[in-house]
């Protein structure tokens, strides 16, 4: 009982600096969690509606890191680097994300996969380093919007590939 008040306090003083995206995606909690895994499947479904992505390095381990561009639908570029800080499959991925590898400003975000029956729920969180960051992050960049289009690509892409793997 002491750990679950010690997370609440916990969770309560980054409240005003995080956001929270869920979605629950009909297919396999190993399958969800390996669409991360592989820049193979990550390019085919990272970002928001309209993004595109190109990938310069990519290396899945703890330590690890995905050096990136996203390609807006108005031609914009955005230099991405995300190092993945913890790895424990199929439940759990943390990665800091920034412009670059020493971003002042990257913020790090916490996947939990559950699954739920034959289907998961993926619960994205992310906390800022200061709530300006967190307000700047969702009013200028749309970050839950941009969040929630990019877990329902999630659910579109690996959902077609656990139909095509039912049908086999």
């Amino acid at each position: 009982m002491a750990e679950a008040r010690q997370e609440t306090r916990a969770e309560s003083a980054t409240a005003d600096r995080e956001t929270v995206v869920s979605r629950v995606i009909d297919a396999p909690r190993e399958l969800v969690f390996e669409a991360f895994t592989h820049v193979r499947h990550l390019s085919q479904w990272w970002g928001p509606d309209g993004f595109t992505t190109t990938t310069r390095a990519f290396e899945f381990r703890e330590g690890g890191a995905w050096d990136f561009v996203m390609h807006a639908p108005d031609g914009t570029d955005y230099q991405e680097w995300i190092t993945w800080t913890e790895i424990a499959p199929p439940e759990r991925i943390v990665l800091l994300h920034g412009e670059s590898r020493d971003d002042p400003n990257a913020f790090e975000s916490t996947l939990a996969f559950a699954s739920q029956g034959t289907a998961t729920q993926i619960v994205m969180r992310t906390v800022f380093p200061t709530k300006q960051l967190r307000d700047q992050a969702v009013e200028e960049y749309h970050a839950i919007e941009g969040g929630q289009q990019t877990l329902s690509n999630l659910a579109a892409y690996v959902t077609e590939i656990a139909q095509k793997e039912e049908g086999r």
